[in-house]
């Protein structure tokens, strides 16, 4: 039953009639509207199967548990800056921001998958419990995949009593686990919500991306990015997403921003039009023209072929040349980008060399949604 109530619901009624009004709405289905770049996907890659995502690859995962800090002390005193933000692992992120805390796709879950006894398994604990949170404003969800939307955790957090933002169709799958629906905002590209009470809007924009819950519910909600500002910071979340130049944009209506969070791991040459990695992401902070950058979605999960730590030492590698302005902290670990300090390769401290085996962490019997072909 728990596995069921865990791939959600269909949009019906106004929900979907409003779905259906999308410019991006087509054939029964979201569509990416911008044309994918020239060389973004490598056409000689090939999709890996089923097989080579369980057992093929080298240290896709850390030999033992990465570095964390536990920030509590931190978050009891505000940040001098008005604006901080603490990664939590993969796409979590509590965001700081004049007096007010938003919550970037929460997973405290134990795997991206809709049952807790298999599919892609968390290598590295969340470092600090979800019931310690601080009193949090918002919550934004980018998209329905499992490492972005996660059921146990929804379940815990709809007892807050804050507005979860969201795109289009994702509202139904909130409804059905329990978030009241007043509570819940469904945006398309370029709408926003404004926080009552509050100098804060939410707005969502485009990325290059997919969804669903199931094969059946593909496409049948929408991706967003999505772009926080206050009246004196701006923080622009990318969701999941591949290279586009529509980045430009979004720099162009809804910049200029203090940071950017942009995803860099769980990626493959073949997957360039869904995913950035690091070097895509580079390119999008570049088009963003953005200030600090934190790179996200990494570190937690093992859900593409390259080895777990490739996203953070390429980067590390590429940032001087591409003049970037990293933000790297450890996870757990507030950081101010106005204050953002030397990059430190915290990942490579006490870890052993050689990573155990995947077996321990991914299982044949669910497919990682990663793998999955975009129908565009």
């Amino acid at each position: 039953m728990e596995l069921m109530r865990s791939l959600g619901r269909r949009s019906e009624g106004a929900r979907l009639e409003r779905i259906e009004a999308s410019p991006r709405w087509a054939e029964d289905r979201f569509r990416n509207l911008h044309p994918i770049l020239p060389g973004l996907r490598d056409t000689n890659a090939a999709m890996p199967s089923l097989r080579e995502f369980l057992c093929g690859g080298e240290r896709r995962l850390p030999p033992a548990p990465l570095p964390a800090l536990n920030p509590l002390d931190a978050w009891s005193k505000p940040p001098g800056s008005g604006l901080r933000v603490t990664w939590l692992g993969h796409s979590t992120v509590l965001i700081e921001i004049d007096g007010r805390r938003v919550l970037t796709d929460p997973v405290w879950g134990p795997r991206a998958s809709p049952s807790r006894l298999v599919g892609p398994k968390r290598f590295q604990p969340v470092p600090v419990a979800l019931r310690s949170l601080p009193p949090i404003d918002l919550v934004v969800v980018s998209h329905d995949h499992y490492d972005h939307l996660d059921y146990p955790t929804i379940r815990k957090l709809r007892k807050h009593a804050v507005p979860f933002v969201t795109s289009l169709g994702v509202g139904a799958h909130l409804e059905a686990w329990g978030v009241p629906p007043e509570r819940i905002v469904e945006l398309d590209w370029w709408e926003s919500f404004s926080l009552p009470n509050a100098e804060l809007t939410v707005t969502a924009a485009p990325s290059q991306h997919f969804s669903g819950r199931t094969v059946k519910t593909r496409n049948t909600t929408l991706w967003s990015s999505l772009v926080v500002r206050s009246a004196r910071h701006a923080v622009f979340f990318s969701g999941d997403t591949g290279l586009t130049t529509e980045y430009r944009e979004i720099r162009e209506r809804l910049g200029p921003f203090d940071l950017a969070m942009l995803e860099v791991g769980a990626w493959h040459p073949a997957w360039g039009d869904m995913h950035l990695g690091p070097e895509n992401a580079l390119k999008a902070h570049a088009l963003l023209g953005a200030g600090a950058f934190l790179p996200i979605h990494w570190g937690t999960f093992a859900l593409a072929m390259h080895p777990w730590d490739q996203p953070a030492e390429t980067l590390l590698r590429l940032a001087p040349t591409a003049g970037a302005r990293l933000l790297m902290p450890r996870l757990g670990e507030p950081v101010e980008p106005a204050h953002g300090a030397d990059v430190d390769a915290w990942w490579r401290t006490g870890l052993p060399e050689r990573a155990r085996p995947l077996r321990e962490t991914l299982t044949a019997a669910v497919v990682p949604k990663s793998i999955a072909v975009p129908m565009d």
